[in-house]
């Protein structure tokens, strides 16, 4: 008796566990305060996204829309190293660490294609070089986030998320993942996914959660929902707080474990974990 009483804590205790992980509260933990003022020339205004290179053991985060917005790097800390003068060198729109060459990479406005950064021993992008050119995305204001569980660059497209594999000279895509928004599998496809997906976010970032791989964020709930690769069902909810900074494009990134939102007004990239 004292045995099966035992058991049914212990599955209790269980069921509790996993069902606070499946939604919870994020709290801010981190943040990354871009460079210059809203007066000054190519300031920049949205975010790109937050990257985090486990090599030099360094944050790198920057602005999308022209080659001389700003780029920067940050310590673990959140302090920045880097100086004003740094910028994005090309107009991106997403920005990741590839693990299977060690490079930070960037998918480019519309046709430009995407690049690899070269850093120097500090860790600091000195240039760059492209990895091929052309539309390798959905469409031109698309930002790729890495997967790096199947080494491939995912995009949100409309209802879908579409994994791009590159080769030496272009990235092909290898498959897509449509996405029941608000809905677990115990509830089915909905009929009206393509009206909810307007209360998303148009990012898409890459968690590498076994089972909650993709994570989108939901600017009417106020939450960062995370949905699954094998069949695009909600898995996770994860509630922001009332002063997280919401964004209907861009803005959104996740890197190192943590979750990141730029706020726009005060220049700098926000972490919840």
């Amino acid at each position: 008796m004292k045995k099966y009483i035992v058991f049914i804590v212990a599955l209790f205790l269980v069921s509790s566990t996993n069902l606070f992980a499946q939604n919870r509260t994020l709290k801010q933990v981190m943040e990354l305060q871009m460079p210059k003022t809203a007066d000054d020339d190519f300031c920049g205004t949205r975010g790109a996204g937050v990257c985090w290179n486990p090599i030099t053991k360094k944050y790198y985060a920057a602005f999308c829309g022209n080659t001389d917005f700003p780029m920067a790097v940050f310590t673990p800390a959140g302090k920045r190293i880097s100086g004003d003068s740094l910028t994005t060198m090309e107009d991106i729109r997403g920005i990741w660490f590839n693990p299977s060459i060690n490079r930070i990479m960037a998918n480019c406005y519309s046709e430009i294609g995407w690049i690899n950064y070269e850093l120097n021993s500090a860790g600091i992008p000195t240039t760059n070089y492209y990895k091929f050119t052309g539309m390798n995305q959905p469409n031109e204001q698309s930002a790729g986030s890495y997967y790096s569980l199947l080494k491939s660059v995912v995009f949100r497209d409309g209802n879908q998320v579409v994994l791009y594999q590159s080769s030496a000279d272009a990235a092909e895509v290898k498959e897509s993942v449509q996405i029941h928004w608000g809905r677990k599998k115990s509830q089915g496809a909905g009929e009206d996914d393509e009206d909810v997906s307007e209360s998303y976010n148009s990012n898409v970032v890459a968690t590498n959660i076994k089972n909650a791989e993709f994570g989108f964020l939901n600017t009417a709930n106020r939450q960062i929902e995370l949905y699954n690769y094998n069949e695009g069902y909600l898995q996770q909810t994860l509630k922001l707080p009332e002063s997280a900074p919401l964004e209907s494009s861009f803005n959104f990134a996740y890197s190192n474990g943590i979750y990141w939102l730029f706020d726009i007004a005060n220049r700098k990239w926000i972490g919840y974990k």
